[in-house]
Order: C-alpha cells, then structure tokens, then sequence
C-alpha cells in the first residue's frame, strides 16, 4: 500500500494550487485549517485557532488560539509563518510541486516552521531535512511564479 501511495503521489499533479501562496485547501480560506501557527513555536504542538481571533495574510484567513498570539504573528508574520506557504515540504522539495499539508505533520528547523501530507511523508522529508530544506528553498519561488 505505501509503494501504492509513494506512486500516486508522485504522478499526481497539484499544480491547481499554483496561484495561492498560502495553501487553504478547496472549500476554505484557513490557513493551517485554522491551527495557530504562533502556537506551535509557543507551545510546541498544534494547537486550534479561534476566529475571534483572526487575521488576513498573504490572501488567507489565519486563526489564533489567543489575542497574544495574534499580536504576535501581526507584529512578525514571516517568523511565525509555515515555509511554502503551508504547502508539503517534501512535495516542494522532492517533486518541485505543491500538495496539501497536515498541520499535525510538522517541525520547526532553525527557527522555521515545516508542514507535511502525512506521517509517512514527513518521516521521508525527515530523512534528509537540511537537503530538502536546502532543496525546497531553491524550487518555491519558481513555483510561485
């Protein structure tokens, strides 16, 4: 089945998405369907948005867990921010390609916050971090274009 999954994937295209820097998936403007992205810096895991405490960025609705946590994020969004627009980070860097992420996927890198599809995903992205990493910083604006 994972042979199955690894080969779906990677045939499959998400270029659909190519027009929004920040993934929201189809039927929302969440980003991180609505997981506070200052949280996961703050608390050290993902932790559910409110939309009374909300904000627009980057053309995506983006949800706080707290009024501090959305003071925060509004002073320094780049910081607190997922890298490729919450896209996968192992799609961006291994298939130069967007796929949707899972905000319970995720890491922080030197300072900088990484979303994946899925488990298994993420332990291939996690094989090879600073490749991907190094990799993906060099596919994402090409694929934002």
């Amino acid at each position: 089945m994972n042979k199955l999954f690894a080969l779906i994937l990677s045939l499959m295209s998400f270029s659909v998405f190519a027009e929004d820097p920040v993934y929201t998936g189809f039927f929302s403007n969440k980003a991180l369907d609505g997981y506070d992205t200052v949280a996961y810096f703050t608390d050290g895991k993902p932790v559910k948005g409110d939309k009374q405490w909300q904000t627009e960025y980057q053309g995506a609705d983006w949800y706080f867990s707290s009024q501090e946590n959305l003071n925060k994020f509004k002073a320094d969004p780049q910081t607190y921010a997922p890298q490729y627009g919450g896209y996968c980070a192992w799609a961006v860097s291994a298939k130069n390609d967007f796929a949707p992420a899972d905000p319970n996927q995720w890491a922080i890198v030197d300072g900088k916050l990484y979303l994946n599809y899925n488990a298994e995903v993420k332990a291939w992205w996690d094989d090879d971090r600073s490749g991907h990493i190094t990799q993906g910083d060099q596919n994402w604006p090409a694929l934002l274009q």
